[in-house]
């Protein structure tokens, strides 16, 4: 269980692996699979796997830990399978980006900070493509001009043992009626943030997270974490709150 989890001194190893994947996949737009992050590192096989379960307790990737390779399936902002959300660069695709969420973040990475990225996705919905751009935290442009973020699961159930879950419910929508209809089709009710809402949501994230070598690990704490979400400006009223 990935809540409640205190905060961790991260290990030599975790601080290279760490590093080493995320300018990996800025240079090459996917992970590093083991041999990769062995040359690139210097790490071992077992250094790297024990590394990678490190990330993952402090929520900063997603592995599959029964493989005997762990592979990578997400380290935010990047997803190593086909998401919700595509980043384009130069009108080149890039990779695949974890959530909506991670969609506004990206173009603060380091590696992205000053030009101007296009994410594609989709309404949750209908499918109807959604499309944005955005430069150094700042969306410039927004087609529909005012789409918005559904999450379609309480913060109770954001991580259990990965943040997956979390991301996978977290997608963009047309508006609050094409939200009621994917809640409809879905079975269950959600949250909904304006693309401002979700700015200021992530921002104290932005600026540390790629930036700062030891940028800390991060714990689950619902309370907290829905306290965030109010000060936005969030309705949570659909969780009973």
């Amino acid at each position: 269980m990935a809540q409640y989890v205190p905060a961790m001194e991260w290990s030599d190893r975790a601080l290279v692996a760490r590093q080493f994947i995320f300018d990996f996949w800025a240079e090459h737009g996917r992970g590093p699979n083991l041999r990769q992050a062995h040359e690139g590192t210097g790490l071992s096989r077992r250094d790297l796997v024990q590394a990678y379960k490190e990330l993952q307790t402090g929520i900063v990737m997603v592995v599959d830990q029964d493989s005997p390779n762990c592979d990578i399936l997400k380290i935010p902002p990047y997803s190593a399978f086909p998401s919700q959300v595509e980043m384009y660069v130069d009108d080149r695709f890039h990779s695949f980006i974890g959530c909506a969420h991670e969609a506004v973040a990206v173009s603060n990475m380091p590696s992205w900070l000053g030009k101007e990225v296009r994410l594609e996705s989709y309404c949750a919905c209908c499918l109807a493509p959604i499309t944005f751009w955005s430069q150094s935290f700042t969306i410039t442009k927004m087609v529909p001009d005012q789409p918005l973020v559904h999450c379609a699961t309480p913060v109770w159930d954001w991580v259990h043992d990965d943040m997956k879950s979390m991301c996978d419910n977290v997608n963009l929508v047309i508006d609050l009626d094409h939200a009621a209809e994917y809640e409809r089709q879905i079975g269950r009710r959600g949250i909904v943030f304006t693309m401002q809402q979700v700015r200021d949501y992530v921002e104290p994230a932005i600026g540390v997270r790629g930036w700062d070598y030891h940028w800390p690990s991060q714990s689950m704490n619902p309370e907290r974490i829905v306290d965030r979400l109010k000060t936005v400006g969030v309705d949570v009223s659909p969780w009973g709150l």
